[in-house]
């Protein structure tokens, strides 16, 4: 897929009753096999961003500065569209890119042609708070976390009753928009849908006071409504910052980007250095952590020739892994 010129340029990269299923009482399973193959390698200082996603044709994208970034399979870097306001990043299955722009307040999707098509930019008349991330169903349906982080003075998404609302909103296929999730999640972040449509694991990740750092998995309806009563605590961070996005393998295995090696107190504490991919079994249960030296890791997409390649955001750095088994790709 390319953009026409005129949108990109080269570029260096700077150098509610909730019923609780806690993850430790579900079922355990044997040992679970080595997921990492080898130990991070880091393939940027700076500049990589957020937002990871990858494209067999083109190479790897992430959100930086206002910017997506595309790197390709040389390492070579350029702009592939500016003035995105982008974070969240997501190849559809026709290879079209479907963006959160956090700072428009609205997702859109960017045609084979580079015609920019916008999805979603209000619900009920209110204007989305910051798009963050998203995650797309076998239907085609998108679902993204719309959280709020820094100033709040400005927020317009209500509930009926008035109340703020950080939520996670669906787009049908025909350009409706819902409201999935609302006050069941603190601050939603990352999310993912399983490749079966049975469920969906949600970041929440609030870096307020006494906030939630939690990663929760719900069921799914097959109308694409979420079951909010199956919601089930998988792993909670506690103190320290939580989940942010997160992918699949094609074992069912959740890589989640999480964790903090240097306090942001009073809010966040580091006591011991947090930072890296936490790995879950299907079952939920923690089969693996891999650190990464860098604060604040951020998000993480598999990509590479054979899909064994876990590409890590973590303070603008960018990392990458071998893994055993291949990430699951929309396709």
């Amino acid at each position: 897929m390319n953009l026409p010129p005129s949108v990109r340029r080269t570029l260096c990269w700077p150098a509610a009753v909730i019923v609780m299923i806690v993850a430790n009482d579900l079922p355990t399973t044997q040992a679970d096999d080595a997921v990492f193959a080898g130990p991070p390698k880091m393939l940027l200082e700076s500049g990589a961003g957020e937002g990871p996603v990858w494209n067999p044709k083109i190479g790897l994208l992430t959100s930086f500065d206002g910017n997506i970034h595309l790197r390709d399979a040389n390492g070579n870097s350029s702009i592939y569209r500016e003035n995105s306001g982008s974070n969240g990043l997501l190849f559809d299955r026709e290879g079209r890119l479907i963006v959160c722009e956090a700072t428009r307040h609205r997702v859109t999707r960017t045609e084979r042609d580079g015609t920019i098509v916008v999805l979603a930019d209000q619900f009920n008349g209110m204007k989305f708070n910051q798009p963050n991330d998203l995650t797309i169903d076998t239907q085609g349906r998108i679902y993204f976390s719309d959280p709020q982080y820094g100033d709040r003075s400005q927020m317009e998404m209500k509930d009926d009753d008035g109340k703020l609302v950080e939520g996670v909103y669906r787009i049908d296929v025909d350009g409706t928009v819902s409201r999935v999730i609302d006050h069941q999640v603190d601050r939603p972040n990352g999310l993912i849908i399983t490749p079966d449509d049975q469920f969906m694991y949600v970041a929440d990740n609030n870096n307020a006071l006494g906030g939630a750092r939690k990663l929760y998995r719900f069921e799914m309806r097959a109308d694409g409504s979420v079951d909010t009563g199956s919601q089930t605590l998988i792993h909670d961070w506690g103190t320290t910052r939580g989940p942010d996005g997160m992918k699949l393998d094609q074992q069912g295995n959740l890589y989640v980007a999480a964790g903090l090696n240097q306090p942001h107190l009073p809010q966040e504490t580091a006591d011991q250095p947090t930072a890296g991919i936490y790995v879950f079994s299907k079952l939920g249960k923690q089969v693996a952590f891999v650190k990464i030296p860098r604060d604040e890791t951020t998000n993480c997409a598999f990509g590479g020739d054979d899909g064994k390649t876990l590409f890590v955001t973590a303070g603008g750095s960018l990392w990458a892994i071998p893994t055993v088994n291949a990430g699951y790709q929309i396709d």
